[in-house]
Parts: C-alpha cells; sequence; structure tokens
C-alpha cells in the first residue's frame, strides 16, 4: 500500500509500466522495480509496439520503459507512442544500438533517457528514480496555479486530552471532504495511534527513515508512505519498546521538507515530548492545534506551551481546542480555564463516548464513522478555519497576552471544586 506520487492521477493510472523485449534485461529490472515499491507484474514481455497496443486501450502509467531493440524504425516508433500516450507520462527509452545521433534524436523527441543494453541494476534504478524526480517536480504553467502549502501540528496539552484523533480527523478531512493531497506524520514512533485509527498497517518507513536519514527523497516518500485514501498518504511507525529512540531530529525536518513538496496540507501528531526536544520541528510549521482539556493540570501545561511557542515558534498561529468536553462534569469552568491562560478558546469539541466506540469497532477516523455527531461538527469547524486560513493571519502570531501561572487563583478554585464533589456524588 504505497503512497501514489503524484496528485490528481486518475485513479486507474499505474505509477509504473515496462515493455521490454529479451529475459535478461527483465530479470535485471523486476528486482530494481520490486525495491522502489512496484509490481514486477508491471514488467511486460514485448518491446515498443507492444507498448503502443496496449497503451491505446488503456491509461499511461507515469513512468514507462520501452525497448527500442525489435524496432526499425524507433523515432518513426516513438511518436507512434506519444500519440497514445496521456500528457506527463515519463519515458526511458532502452536499446542496443550505440549511435550519439540516435540518443540526441530521441532527446529532442520528448524521451527521457536512453539506457543502453546490457543493462545494469544501478543504472536501471538511478534512470527511474530521476524520472520519479521529473514526474513529481512542478510543470511548467502550474507555478501560478499552485496551492499554497499549510503545515498543522497538533499538540496535546496532557496524554489523553484526544490529540491524535483530532489529527487523523483533520488529515481525513482535508484529504476526503476537501480534496487536497495531505501527509499525516505521527511522530509518537512508539506508541502512535494513526495508523491503527485508520486500519492500516504502519509499515518500517518512519524507522527508516530516523535510521537513515540519508536516504529521505521523493523516490523514499512515494515507497515508505502508507495510503489511506486517494489524498491521504501517512507515515507511522510502532516501534519496539525496547529500543529508545535516537535521533537528532534531522530525519523529521527532511521529511517536512518532502512533505512541502509534494502535498499541499501537512498533519503532524507531535507529542509534547518531542516539541522540546526538537525545537527544530516547529521552524515551518503555520498553524499549532494546542489540544486541551477543561482541568487544572491542562491549564497549567496550556500556559507553559503558549509561552514556550511564543519564544521558541512565534512565526506558528496557536489555536487552542478544548476536547472531550462535558460542561456538567469539567473540573473547571471553560470561563475559568479562559481566565487562566489569559485568551480565549477558539473552539470546543463536546465529549462523545459511544461515537469515539463506535469508530474503533469500525477501524475509521472519528469524524468518517460519526457524520452525525456534535463532534464531527466541530471537528469540521476547525478543518474549516484551517482550510480558508490567510497566510498573513497565519504568520501574525496569536491574540494571546502574558500568561502567568500566578494570575490564576488555584487555591479558591480547588476550594469550590471540593465543595462541589460531594453534592456530585450523592
Amino acid at each position: 500500500m504505497n503512497a501514489p506520487w503524484k496528485s490528481g492521477l486518475p485513479g486507474n493510472r499505474d505509477p509504473f509500466a515496462a515493455y521490454i523485449c529479451d529475459d535478461n534485461a527483465l530479470d535485471v529490472l523486476r528486482p530494481v522495480v520490486v525495491e522502489l515499491g512496484w509490481q514486477p507484474e508491471k514488467c511486460n514481455k514485448g518491446g515498443l509496439r507492444n507498448a503502443v497496443q496496449s497503451l491505446s486501450v488503456s491509461a499511461s502509467p507515469a513512468i514507462l520503459v520501452v525497448d527500442l531493440s525489435e524496432s526499425g524504425d524507433p523515432l518513426n516508433d516513438i511518436n507512434a507512442l506519444a500519440e497514445v500516450c496521456e500528457p506527463g507520462t515519463v519515458v526511458i527509452a532502452v536499446g542496443q544500438v550505440n549511435d550519439v545521433r540516435l540518443y540526441r534524436d530521441l532527446l529532442a523527441s520528448g524521451i527521457h533517457d536512453y539506457l543502453l543494453k546490457p543493462l545494469s541494476a544501478q543504472q536501471v534504478h538511478d534512470a527511474i528514480s530521476q524520472a520519479l524526480a521529473v514526474f513529481m517536480a512542478p510543470k511548467a504553467g502550474d507555478t501560478d496555479g499552485a496551492k499554497r502549502h499549510i503545515s498543522t501540528a497538533v499538540v496535546g496539552t496532557r496524554g489523553g486530552v484526544g490529540a491524535s484523533t483530532l489529527a487523523t480527523s483533520l488529515a481525513w478531512l482535508f484529504s476526503d471532504h476537501h480534496k487536497s493531497p495531505t501527509a499525516l506524520l505521527d511522530l509518537d514512533v512508539h506508541f502512535g495511534t494513526g495508523a491503527l485509527a485508520l486500519d492500516l498497517e504502519p509499515g518500517r518507513g518512519l524507522t527508516d527513515a530516523i535510521e537513515n536519514p540519508s536516504r529521505i527523497d521523493p523516490l523514499f516518500i512515494e515507497r515508505a508512505m502508507v495510503r489511506a485514501n486517494d489524498n491521504l498518504s501517512i507515515l507511522s511507525a510502532e516501534a519496539p519498546i525496547s529500543q529508545p529512540l535516537m535521533t537528532d531530529g534531522s530525519a523529521f525536518v527532511q521529511l517536512e521538507d518532502e512533505f512541502r513538496q509534494a502535498f499541499e496540507m501537512t498533519v503532524i501528531d507531535l507529542p509534547r515530548n518531542m516539541l522540546i526536544n526538537f525545537p527544530q520541528l516547529m521552524a515551518d510549521v503555520n498553524l499549532v492545534l494546542l489540544t486541551c482539556e477543561l482541568t487544572l493540570a491542562s491549564a497549567r501545561d496550556t500556559i507553559r506551551i503558549l509561552s514556550w511557542l511564543k519564544t521558541n515558534a512565534a512565526h506558528a498561529h496557536p489555536m487552542i481546542v478544548a476536547n472531550k468536553v462535558q460542561p456538567s462534569l469539567s473540573e473547571i469552568s471553560k470561563a475559568d480555564f479562559e481566565a487562566s491562560i489569559e485568551r480565549k478558546v477558539d473552539f470546543v469539541v463536546p465529549y462523545d463516548v459511544k461515537a469515539a466506540a463506535n469508530a474503533a469497532k469500525l477501524g475509521q477516523v472519528f469524524v468518517d464513522a460519526n457524520r452525525s455527531s456534535k463532534a464531527t461538527a466541530a471537528i469540521r469547524l476547525i478543518a474549516e478555519r484551517v482550510m480558508g486560513a490567510d497566510m498573513d493571519d497565519l504568520t501574525a502570531g496569536g491574540d494571546e497576552k502574558k500568561s502567568l501561572l500566578g494570575g490564576f487563583d488555584f487555591k479558591a478554585l480547588l476550594s469550590k471544586k471540593a465543595k462541589a464533589e460531594p453534592e456530585a456524588t450523592e
């Protein structure tokens, strides 16, 4: 289940296909194709004429390898291939004629590269990697219509406040409801639930990236990310808990950079310990959804994280999301919470335990499994705000004031809470 890797591909368009005349070349090509995460069955027996016949009745792949060995007039046959190929297909030709003039004529006709037989695995790998980079690069004339990229980090002030539920729901809404190519990066390397919420196997993509940051490139993103739907791909892990996280954070920064090139939206499920340990993760984040609960501990940590963001990521626009809210059972009221943090709560998501259980049973994200829930309606509003955010607003910082924990009378609140508890138990 590899991510596709170009947005806007029709659902029936494959990432790769090859038409090769001889078995020796096929034996070299197939292992490379498997290594890149594609199906070896896409390597077909037969040369350029077979390719023309097949593509005249089926969709063109993103990358096409064709063998010219049996072609009597390669340039004419290439023109015939161009007539049946869809725009954007990157073609690599293979042949046995070592002629500089032919090579130049083929390049002039629109071929990306020409490989001379006998093939080598490294030669084929490099050529396909370069073709993939060409395919993913912005096409001429696309710059004006290119959509902006918005990177959103979802941070929980406390464990269990539902930050991961919010992150997966937003990523799903961006991809399914708004049709925006979206990357979900779950940085809880040992205990992440991003893939679990989407009923997917996380794969080894994230752990491979951490172990070998130098491997991170467009091809790695295409191969390592797990596809959840046509527009959503996830990178997560279930690393062995016997293995501590050994990284300087460079892999995460490189992943974010690749996501900016390949996707329109990035959602980062960012545990608070990762926020503190790797502040460089915030360098290109536009929005921080600070997910909290209406408790004293969460109020304290909301204040602390807002202060940290102001110092270390002033460019990131914070939004306060009060999640799992039960007005009659909250430890402190919304008004008291806002007085404590000295700013308004941007969104309130009501608590719906039945909806959460339903999503888990169905193996779907919360908003997909519970489309009529009040909590889903609130999360949809958050998604609309993020999608409609003006980039000038995103860089303006938030409207938070200087917040000090001492500005809130915790003793008075605890006294009020103690008096209310006997009434609640009667």
